[in-house]
């Protein structure tokens, strides 16, 4: 048997020590929670990335009666700008979930699917994603999506 430790490094940060840059994509995220359409779970998800050049592009989470049909808010956000902007690679995304009156206190983080798309976003550019989860009693950073993801399935995957 061979056995190995597989570690992720978080930093948690408190609004007044984020960057102005990261502030700003914290509350464009928070904002996008107001555009969810989340009738059925009222769990409203907003997402917001920051392209290279400095575009902002928001997203939130849009479900359908067909529950398996709706749409998460970062992937959203992703497919939209990678549409608009495909030359531009993401260099950081900002995840926040508002239910019953009030943003969560602890960070939510994204789904497995989420982590898989923006983990292929991050290898055809090659260039990694930060990952901002906002919670009212911090905001938990992560330099990567592979540390949301320790093993990836990546293009790479399917040549060997």
């Amino acid at each position: 048997m061979k056995k190995y430790e597989i570690k992720s490094e978080v930093c948690v940060y408190q609004d007044d020590e984020l960057s102005q840059e990261d502030r700003e994509l914290v509350e464009a995220a928070k904002q996008a929670t107001q555009q969810s359409y989340s009738p059925y779970s009222k769990f409203r998800v907003g997402a917001a990335l920051r392209l290279a050049d400095g575009t902002i592009a928001t997203g939130s989470n849009q479900e359908n009666a067909s529950y398996p049909l709706g749409l998460c808010a970062e992937r959203t956000a992703i497919f939209h700008a990678q549409h608009m902007h495909p030359e531009q690679p993401i260099q950081a995304i900002a995840i926040a979930a508002w239910a019953n009156g009030h943003f969560y206190p602890e960070p939510i983080s994204p789904c497995g699917a989420c982590r898989q798309v923006m983990l292929e976003v991050e290898d055809r550019y090659k260039h990694p994603i930060r990952v901002l989860l906002y919670g009212m009693s911090g905001t938990h950073v992560v330099e990567t999506v592979k540390d949301l993801l320790p093993f990836q399935f990546i293009s790479e995957s399917l040549k060997k």
